[in-house]
């Protein structure tokens, strides 16, 4: 039975050996390519493809970067504080990413210290507890929202009071309702409404805008599925 676990890197006097580094090298590449393939299975067929070729050929690459970095930094302290300031540069390059995104990152980096340190076994078992939880998580429901959430955003003149103008109609087709953000449009002479509402039939959704057409004027509403994936960290 395993009691530790134990590093495949052994230096003596500042050097490396081949094989040793050999083998985290291609152990890292391919936890790099389990990483990327759990990123991209875990969304599921009924989801649509919000990924892109080039993230998760750096999902692939990212382990054995971050396993090389390790490995010469070798604590070594004036090298590390260098390799810090250089990668911090690399935040300034880059667009905010989705909250999935930068965990895979995460992900990816923690695997490859985990290699660049030799702890390969350590490194695969965390591989695979993190990867089938991604894939389980991207699977369930678990912290969607709940069937029948619309977002909704209605438009109305500026002498409407809309605090309660839209009650009626709430109560009859929705099972909640919440003001989300209110802000003017047009000059300041419309105010655009923003809701999370939770319809209590889908297939009456028409007459639910129909009634509130008769409220705000026959003024622009758009009622759409809320998205997930779009929070960004």
């Amino acid at each position: 039975m395993l009691e530790s676990f134990s590093s495949v890197i052994e230096t003596v006097t500042g050097s490396m050996a081949v094989s040793s580094a050999a083998m985290c090298t291609v152990a890292s590449i391919i936890f790099g390519v389990v990483i990327a393939c759990a990123y991209v299975f875990s969304y599921g067929r009924g989801q649509s493809h919000k990924y892109s070729k080039n993230f998760v050929i750096t999902l692939v690459l990212l382990p054995v970067i971050v396993q090389v970095v390790i490995a010469l930094v070798n604590g070594s302290l004036g090298t590390g504080v260098a390799i810090m300031g250089a990668f911090s540069l690399v935040r300034f390059r880059s667009i905010p990413g989705t909250a999935k995104e930068i965990c895979a990152i995460f992900f990816a980096m923690a695997t490859g210290v985990a290699t660049g340190m030799g702890y390969i076994t350590y490194g695969g078992m965390f591989v695979i507890v993190v990867g089938v939880l991604m894939l389980i998580m991207g699977r369930v429901s678990f912290g969607s929202g709940k069937a029948g959430d619309r977002q909704l955003r209605i438009t109305i003149p500026e002498n409407l009071d809309y605090t309660e103008v839209f009650d009626e109609v709430f109560d009859e087709y929705t099972n909640s309702n919440t003001l989300d953000r209110v802000k003017t449009t047009n000059m300041g002479s419309m105010y655009e409404l923003r809701y999370t509402v939770n319809l209590k039939d889908e297939k009456r959704e028409k007459e639910f805008i129909d009634a509130l057409r008769i409220r705000n004027g026959n003024l622009t509403i758009i009622s759409a599925r809320q998205v997930d994936g779009k929070e960004e960290l």
